[in-house]
Formats: structure tokens, sequence, C-alpha cells
């Protein structure tokens, strides 16, 4: 390319620089997910997998994975994230035809996953060094993640979905996809590689208003322990105290009990207790208890 024809290419920096200064602009830069963020100093690293699957539906016991993409990439105990590895990715053709509103939001159809499958033995041993997985909604994932490969039961997991307080920090809503256009950048959606480069760019920022890196912020809360409190058998004319307080109804009872139940910290199972016996039952009763950490967090097993 001539030094003329590069001289007559536009400028996008300085165009986007100038559209933006007018203060009437807010542009969208497309994610180039680098393979350092910070170069190797010397500091003790670990290795987390931000993780994410694509699937024929949300009933993990029902439904089947069609892609599963699994990100490597490493970091510090303060949250610094260093490198971003090579991924593992596959497609895999489920047992029953993709329902037609899966394919509309990944874009995944019949024809691209006819004849591939991924291997649960393939899966197990790309885990196997990883010290932390990491989902964007773990709830979802390590459910489906456990049944296609019992392996994933036996790492600890976090949630950069729930385990980041986003709220406080400004954003709106909570997906990757709205939570990116906050930080001012979008990527190619609805691919399960794309989201996990999207997820590992979050953890790397810094967090708007505490000024923290979102992953020092997810460990923290990772590390923490908390309790799971179940209101077995609460009259049911104090469903509404128990949704103000924050308990969530577990329908379907799935691993656990049908029950109301809360998750809180340490320093809050007493007052949590003491809030039950004295506001919903009216007087002490046993409370069923269970300290979750992140080895069962986001399990069924929880």
């Amino acid at each position: 390319m001539t030094s003329q024809m590069t001289a007559s290419l536009p400028d996008h920096a300085a165009m986007a620089a100038a559209l933006e200064a007018t203060g009437n602009y807010r542009l969208l830069r497309k994610l180039q997910t680098p393979h350092v963020y910070i170069p190797d100093d010397g500091t003790p690293l670990r290795t987390a997998i931000f993780l994410d699957v694509e699937t024929t539906g949300l009933d993990a016991a029902r439904c089947e994975i069609i892609e599963l993409a699994m990100t490597p990439f490493t970091y510090a105990a303060d949250g610094r994230i260093f490198s971003v590895g090579t991924a593992f990715q596959g497609l895999r053709e489920p047992s029953h035809p993709i329902p037609p509103e899966v394919t509309a939001i990944t874009g995944i159809d019949d024809a691209m996953v006819a004849g591939h499958s991924i291997d649960p033995a393939a899966a197990a041993d790309f885990i196997a060094q990883a010290d932390l997985l990491i989902a964007h909604n773990a709830g979802f994932d390590r459910r489906f993640m456990e049944r296609f490969c019992p392996e994933f039961a036996h790492k600890p997991w976090a949630c950069s979905m729930s385990q980041i307080d986003w709220q406080a920090e400004g954003f709106e809503g909570l997906r990757l996809t709205w939570l990116a256009a906050t930080y001012g950048f979008f990527y190619d959606k609805h691919r399960a590689v794309h989201d996990c480069h999207a997820g590992i760019e979050l953890l790397a920022r810094p967090l708007p208003k505490s000024g923290r890196r979102a992953m020092a912020q997810l460990l923290d809360r990772a590390r923490a322990p908390n309790w799971r409190l179940w209101a077995s058998h609460a009259p049911f004319d104090m469903k509404d105290a128990l949704k103000t307080r924050g308990y969530r109804w577990n329908g379907d009872g799935v691993g656990a009990l049908r029950a109301w139940y809360i998750d809180v910290s340490d320093e809050r199972r007493e007052d949590e207790i003491a809030f039950l016996h004295q506001e919903i039952y009216g007087r002490e009763v046993e409370i069923n208890q269970r300290k979750i950490d992140a080895f069962d967090r986001f399990s069924d097993r929880a």
C-alpha cells in the first residue's frame, strides 16, 4: 500500500474521538481480546476457566448442551488478570431437534451440529489444572456441566453475574451484552466462546464507582462461605413477608426442600434465624440450614 493510499484512509480513532467530544454521541468499540492483559512480573499465578454453554432449553434435567466453550486465563490472588489462553470449544448434536426459539437466540441450528459431539473426557482433562471455574449465571451452566461430566462437580465455581454487585456500581442490567455496552464495547454475541472473552474482559476492568477490579470482588465473594436457610413449613400467609425479605421459592424441589430459602453470610445468619423465629413462626423452631462454599454453590447439591 502506497503512502498516498495510506494517507487517504479515514482516521477512525480521530473520527470517533471527535464525535464523542460533541457530547451527542456515545460509541461502542468491538472487543479485541488481548492475549496478555498484564505481562508476567513473577507474581504467583492461578488459572481460571470462563465457560459458557448453549443448550436446547433451560431445564438441565431434560435439555441438552449444543455448544460448549471454555477459555482459560491466569490471575493473581488480588484479582489482576494476566494472560488468556486457547479456548476449548465444540458443538454437540442433541438427541432431539433444536427448538426454533433456541436457534433464534443462539444462531445454532440442526445443520450446524449434525455429526458433532463433545467428549466429556476431553472436557474433564481441560479443567483438570484449573483453580476456579467461572460462568455468567453459574447456577445455569454448572447444573448442565455436572450432568454432562461429573468432574465439574469437584471444582470451585464462581458467578460473574451474581457475585459482583453490578447494580451498586451503576449498571442497569446484568446480561453480558448490557454490561459490555455500559463499558463501551460490543462483541459477536450468542456464540459461547465470544461470551467467554467478553466475560474475561469485564472481569479485567475496574468497577466504575469502587475502582476495584471486578475479578477482585468476584474472588472475595467466591471465597467467603455463606449459609442457606430454609423456612420449612412456613405459614402460607407469611409468603409475602418472606418474598419481601429476599427469600426464594424452591417450587420444584430439585435437590433440596420444597420451601422458601435464602442465602446469607456468616455475619447475618443469627439475625436471620431470629427473624424466622419472631416474624415467621412466632416461636423457636429448628431451622434447616447448610453451609455453602464455592465447591457446591450453584449446584443442585446446595
